[in-house]
């Protein structure tokens, strides 16, 4: 039988990896293979929880905001990452995975309030949590409500699932003799300012020794050769 280097995880999921070619909102085909890729390390008995960004949707530090509050266009960003959770959620179940709605923000018909021990009782019962709102106050981002959800849940890694191969040098979108890094420290990803993830969120990480993965959910399996240990993607640490 396969098995996983590790138990529980993170998944970190941006809202834009949910657009597809379509280059706005949700494309279902998108979202349908995210969920066959979780499946994969769920069948390996990985417990997961997945935090998922707005972007796609709406950013609070995003152009069409620029003329708003600053407060309630972080608001309206907290729930677009609700509505990414019950796509994912939708997706999920269909292959036949039981999956459960936790919420920062009060949303009782929707989904559970952030209840840790409860999420942790989801886990060892089969169930995938996916932790929505981001950290449910305004001037925080999706990467740092990763890393809290990841702290508190004592997950082994967050697993940032996105575009490219791993962490780079420059952007290999922009650049294409980018160098692509294996592995480096919290403090070399600072300092190089390489957007791994945001300052605050690799600061937590670095305070509280959390592992942090780089993958490509867009190529076919390397989600799950990541999970067993293979040596792909990027590693922060």
């Amino acid at each position: 039988m396969e098995k996983a280097k590790y138990k529980r995880i993170l998944l970190k999921l941006s809202g834009e990896a949910l657009v597809g070619s379509q280059g706005y909102g949700i494309d279902p085909d998108v979202v349908k293979k995210t969920a066959k890729e979780v499946k994969d390390i769920y069948n390996l008995g990985v417990q997961i929880g997945i935090v998922i960004g707005g972007g796609n949707i709406f950013r609070g530090l995003s152009e069409n905001a620029k003329n708003m509050d600053r407060v309630q266009a972080d608001q309206m960003g907290m729930l677009a990452t609700i509505i990414n959770s019950i796509a994912i959620q939708n997706a999920l179940e269909l292959e036949g995975i039981e999956t459960v709605i936790q919420s920062s923000i009060p949303m009782d018909s929707i989904a559970e309030p952030i209840v840790i021990r409860r999420a942790l009782r989801h886990f060892e019962k089969g169930r995938v949590v996916i932790f929505g709102g981001g950290t449910g106050n305004p001037y925080f981002t999706t990467d740092t409500a990763a890393v809290l959800r990841a702290r508190e849940i004592n997950a082994e890694i967050i697993i940032k699932a996105t575009k490219v191969d791993g962490i780079y040098d420059s952007d290999p979108v922009k650049n294409p003799s980018a160098v692509k890094i294996e592995r480096i420290s919290y403090i070399d990803v600072l300092n190089k300012n390489l957007r791994v993830l945001d300052t605050t969120a690799i600061s937590f990480s670095m305070e509280n020794k959390l592992k942090i993965g780089v993958v490509n959910l867009l190529k076919s399996g390397h989600l799950k050769r990541f999970v067993m240990g293979e040596n792909i993607g990027s590693i922060v640490d």
